[in-house]
């Protein structure tokens, strides 16, 4: 058998026992130790397939897959869905690009384009699963089933089992009829579920399908080079054309920056004298809208670094200044949108979209910065890692920070401050919030406290954690804190009702 032979078929065989493993591990929810434990197998089968010489596991492709399973224990770690779903997509980042990398070297050195192009290659080549590797990578004919007198061992058997099959139906039966506790285990043996043996049969196929594509794309599939990707000989862009863009830009970031310093200044008497808001009015207007504003601004930047002409060293200097000051006059604007977002959180309060927001600026300017080090000192190919392993960092700090329970405690400390506290908004958030949803109950009105009180039970109720599969950190500490307080009562027992 060909080596190609041996490797497809080890990778087709690993790819069902982790499609099976899907189907026992990941068929219940929520999700938590089984989506770790999911991945930590998934990168055992790559170790083990590596130490075997079946598949070769770089160095860059095994930190990358690390951190597919850092990003998986975020799942053990937190319950916030919002927290999951980043989690999923930096699982699937770096999962997707340690195929790529895997085979090839440089990806310190990876361009933004490179990386998109990859981890969309490597998505098409999981996508299209076993397909490949069946037909592509495993000689069929050269599978020897045995010499003669193996198969007609073989053929044997069979014809044995042929016999034996009605004589075990006829003595069953009879079996079954003689004693009613055989006749059960029989019943309990033989009683198969269409629906629900279709159920493990699809979710089987489905992991199985996805990870045979996934570490075929990690070693044998094609990479980004192999397809012939190149960017396109016309594509520059004149001084001209940079200049006239760039410094109309910079023109009226200019202008808006100089009304901001006003503003900063000039306080609420200014922006009411103004514009006939209130402050908070004015915050609440405009934050999101300058969030769009930054982010927009990276990809054109990015682009137009894409198509300076590399021959013209003049029109790259003109270039770097003047992206270089429209990245300085962007960080005024940051600053303004950060500032309305403080005004826009005192008078309004904290939620999710808030807080995600406020994130998603912290690794906008962790980006510009590394932009202002990397693309315009002439180091593009380092942009991207770097751009990548902030994103990475802020995930991780959102996680250390708790947003769920960093949320309840921010709009206590308002309450505590004369304004109100939405109780509503606070029980729709996740148990990642519980602790400090019932250290802020003290801090409230008796009528609020069995408010909450009574919702918790109402919640947590229904809530069965019993499967260890499920099992999550948060999820676990929320139930302690609630059984201290006698919240929650042990599974089977019911606690007196709590008054509305």
């Amino acid at each position: 058998m060909t080596r190609s032979s041996q490797t497809g078929l080890a990778l087709l065989t690993v790819s069902l026992l982790l499609g099976l493993l899907g189907d026992v591990l990941l068929r219940v929810g929520p999700p938590g130790l089984n989506a770790l434990l999911w991945m930590v197998a998934l990168a055992a089968v790559c170790l083990v397939l590596n130490r075997a010489g079946l598949i070769t596991l770089s160095r860059e492709g095994g930190w990358l897959l690390a951190a597919a399973v850092l990003a998986a224990a975020g799942y053990l770690w937190r319950a916030s869905p919002a927290l999951q779903a980043l989690d999923l997509l930096a699982a699937a980042l770096t999962l997707g690009l340690a195929a790529a990398y895997n085979r090839k070297q440089g990806l310190l050195l990876g361009g933004v384009a490179d990386y998109v192009l990859h981890f969309l290659l490597t998505g098409a080549q999981a996508a299209a699963g076993p397909i490949p590797g069946a037909a592509l990578d495993v000689r069929w004919g050269d599978i020897s089933l045995g010499d003669r007198r193996g198969r007609g061992q073989a053929l044997a058997a069979v014809r044995g089992l042929a016999v034996a099959l009605p004589l075990l139906l006829l003595f069953g039966a009879l079996f079954s009829a003689a004693d009613a506790v055989f006749a059960q285990m029989v019943d309990r043996a033989f009683d198969f579920n269409l629906d629900k043996l279709t159920s493990h049969l699809l979710l089987t196929l489905f992991w199985a399908w996805l990870t045979a594509g996934w570490l075929r794309a990690a070693s044998l599939g094609p990479t980004v080079e192999d397809l012939h990707f190149q960017r396109p000989a016309g594509a520059r862009l004149g001084a001209i054309e940079t200049g006239v863009v760039l410094g109309a830009l910079n023109i009226l970031f200019l202008a808006f920056v100089l009304v901001q310093f006003r503003y900063f200044f000039g306080g609420a008497a200014l922006v009411q004298a103004t514009t006939g808001l209130t402050y908070a009015e004015y915050a609440r207007r405009g934050f999101f809208e300058l969030v769009k504003v930054a982010a927009l601004v990276l990809p054109i930047l990015l682009l137009f670094d894409w198509l300076q002409p590399v021959d013209r060293p003049g029109q790259g200097r003109m270039y770097r200044w003047l992206a270089g000051l429209l990245v300085v006059q962007l960080f005024v604007i940051m600053a303004s949108a950060v500032q309305r977002m403080h005004l826009y959180q005192e008078a309004f309060g904290l939620t999710e979209l808030r807080l995600y927001t406020s994130a998603f600026m912290v690794w906008l300017g962790l980006t510009f910065l590394w932009f202002l080090v990397t693309v315009l000192r002439g180091h593009r190919e380092r942009f991207a890692f770097g751009a990548m392993a902030a994103g990475l960092a802020v995930l991780l700090g959102l996680h250390a920070v708790n947003p769920e329970a960093l949320i309840v405690r921010a709009n206590a400390a308002r309450y505590q401050a004369g304004h109100t506290f939405d109780v509503s908004y606070g029980l729709s958030l996740g148990p990642d919030s519980v602790p400090a949803l019932v250290e802020a109950m003290q801090l409230l009105p008796e009528s609020d406290q069995r408010s909450i009180a009574a919702a918790l039970r109402r919640q947590w109720a229904k809530r069965d954690d019993g499967d260890w599969r499920t099992w999550n950190w948060s999820r676990a500490r929320a139930r302690a804190v609630l059984d201290a307080q006698g919240l929650i009562d042990p599974p089977g027992q019911g606690g007196a009702p709590i008054p509305e």
